[in-house]
């Protein structure tokens, strides 16, 4: 046990570009690749530079042209509409390329851009493939995100066209997004020529002399024949948030992003051609396009998209129903999902109620896994938990079990070693090696493998200067951990101030900027507490402006109602405490490492000065409990 992955480690790192034209084997290229790895604007690096392909075709038409256009390709369950709709690779490609040419006929080229904020459902993975079919550009926008979220999107971005629907549904609620579309256009700068709108039974939305029916675009439509692209021609782009509360629009391009997830599913995941995948989270994330659509299609295995929430709406057991129904292999979530199961049902008893077996593996990323939901998911699914560790950067595991290629033994609290691809170190200030069980800064030497961001949307430089130079020749992770003596890696969380809710990366500084516009704010500060349930959660300390004396609750709703207005509901801001000053350094830094510290109940850090040292006497009861009133 382990020498196939040391091999496999060995070589990746030893001799990438030979390791790397092997793995493009598993994708059908128009023209194939002879140079594989392009250095020649290092520190930024391409993957297949001259290689030629179309993704779409990846995903759906060589499983058509091989004689599998009968096999399952896309499972859609829903729990809004309690229906459930199935196309196989034969149907879905009919789908994609119908809207395929519904974009064309509305202008859209390769290279153009397509915002897509879409619900859970089919459309949803027809639009990306429809736009990776002619060569466009997709940015999808998590749902979630509020009027001022998409425009500061669609303005980086600036698509030909937004692609939208009349509702999604959250809980037993209607959300109407078409007016969220129209706030965020009224906003932007950048004005998209057309909108095409998705009507949907449980709310009908007002259309204006910009906008287009879904139904009536395609019916007016001639299909559409794949563009062939050149592998570093972006597939889509993906925003993340930043520190600065400025948004990063990362690039995946096609060739390596293809490559990498040919790899991946097989090799990390286990999953081959009809085998039945669910990655239960939202097409908005990271985790949605690597996992829920391209993955699995390329792969030419059947994919499960979930439309609800798969716990508390409407039982903890839709998890095992839908795995029961549809003969799932391997469950892909994040801890939070199996952290609110136990919570509604601790002993498992509706997991008695579903025959599970076809399960074999559970994989749990996006955020720490803890030594109890690790053990409860184990002792009661008996199936490998599979912790994987990530990022929107990279597009695919840093860290893994891999269980189609070697597994290991699995250790609570480690995503296991670095995939093949990833030459992860743990360095300190200095970029020096800190050698085993020694916490540091987890950095990963360049060149990335295949599938990781080779930049940011129009932005090389900024690119360099927040991932490549901080210890030169290495990309940094931001997140901090250490290897033990096994080699095992352990990651313990971020460096920096961007905070991990329920699996969804948002900038403390863009809250802040929420917060501090409240009129009664003086000064503010948002940090990351440890949930239960969530991983994290925001708190606001606040200074209110002297000479104001506000009401504490109604203070607190104020602020939270802006920020689910101008960030999302995602951000789950509910405490919102009052303190007389915040502890800085002496050049004014917020100590918000220190207040952390005292929030998790984790030691804390020996503060610059006694002046810091006296703030935070003074508010660490209410960091430690906010029920505790006001300091």
């Amino acid at each position: 046990m382990g020498a196939r992955y040391d091999e496999s480690f060995r070589r990746s790192i030893d001799d990438a570009p030979d390791f790397w034209a092997q793995a493009a084997a598993l994708v059908e290229w128009v023209t194939p690749p002879t140079t594989i790895l392009d250095d020649t604007e290092a520190p930024l690096y391409r993957w297949f530079s001259d290689g030629v392909l179309n993704t779409c075709v990846n995903a759906l038409d060589r499983h058509v042209e091989s004689g599998n256009g009968d096999r399952p390709a896309l499972i859609h369950d829903s729990s809004v509409s309690g229906e459930v709709t199935r196309f196989t690779y034969a149907q879905l490609l009919t789908k994609v390329a119908a809207f395929a040419g519904a974009l064309t006929t509305e202008g859209v080229q390769r290279g153009d851009r397509v915002v897509i904020y879409l619900p859970m459902v089919p459309e949803a993975v027809i639009a990306m493939l429809a736009c990776a079919r002619i060569g466009a550009v997709h940015s999808v926008v998590f749902g979630g995100f509020a009027p001022e979220e998409l425009a500061a999107r669609i303005d980086d971005a600036q698509p030909v066209v937004v692609l939208t629907a009349s509702c999604g549904i959250e809980g037993t609620r209607v959300i109407e997004y078409k007016p969220l579309v129209d706030a965020a256009l009224l906003i932007a700068h950048h004005r998209p020529r057309r909108t095409i709108v998705l009507q949907r039974p449980y709310a009908t939305a007002s259309m204006t002399d910009g906008d287009i029916d879904w139904a009536q675009a395609v019916s007016a439509a001639t299909p559409a024949d794949p563009v062939p692209v050149d592998a570093t021609d972006p597939l889509y782009i993906i925003y993340t948030s930043g520190t600065t509360g400025r948004p990063k629009g990362i690039v995946r391009d096609n060739g390596g992003h293809a490559v990498a997830m040919a790899w991946s599913m097989r090799n990390v995941y286990g999953i081959g051609p009809g085998d039945v995948w669910w990655a239960a989270s939202d097409v908005g994330w990271v985790v949605g396009h690597s996992y829920i659509v391209y993955a699995p299609l390329i792969t030419g295995a059947t994919t499960v998209m979930f439309e609800g929430k798969p716990v508390g709406t409407p039982d903890a057991g839709a998890f095992w129903r839908v795995i029961h129904d549809h003969q799932v292999k391997a469950l892909f979530t994040a801890p939070t999902a199996i952290r609110a199961i136990k919570k509604e049902d601790p002993t498992a008893d509706m997991l008695a109620e579903h025959d599970v077996s076809s399960l074999q593996s559970l994989f749990l990323a996006g955020e720490r896994l803890d030594p109890d939901t690790y053990e409860w998911a184990t002792q009661h699914l008996g199936v490998p938990v599979v912790d994987n560790w990530w990022q929107t950067e990279t597009g695919w595991p840093i860290a893994a079990n891999l269980r189609g290629l070697d597994p290991l033994p699995i250790k609570s609290g480690s995503p296991t070693k670095p995939v093949p691809g990833f030459d992860v170190r743990v360095v300190d200030e200095s970029g020096a090696d800190v050698g085993a069980d020694h916490d540091g800064s987890i950095v990963i030497r360049l060149p990335l493998p295949p599938g990781s961001a080779p930049t940011l949307w129009g932005d090389d430089q900024r690119f360099v200067d927040e991932y490549l130079s901080a210890v030169p020749g290495h990309y940094t992770t931001g997140d901090g951990g250490y290897f033990d003596a096994d080699g095992y890696l352990y990651v313990m969380g971020r460096m920096d101030d961007v905070i991990n809710v329920a699996g969804h990366r948002l900038s403390t500084g863009a809250i802040e900027a929420v917060v501090a516009a409240h009129p009664s704010v003086a000064e503010c500060a948002v940090i990351g507490v440890h949930d239960s349930i969530k991983g994290q959660l925001p708190r606001a300390l606040v200074v209110v402006k002297s000479g104001l004396n506000p009401d504490p609750q109604e203070l607190a709703g104020e602020i939270a109602a802006s920020v689910r207005e101008r960030i999302g509901a995602i951000a789950s801001l509910k405490d919102v405490l009052i303190v007389s000053a915040l502890p800085k350094t002496r050049s004014g830094k917020i100590l918000r490492k220190a207040m952390r510290a005292i929030a998790d109940g984790r030691d804390e850090p020996v503060p610059a000065t006694i002046e810091d040292a006296t703030v935070l006497v003074s508010i660490a009861p209410l960091l430690r409990d906010p029920t505790t009133g006001s300091s």
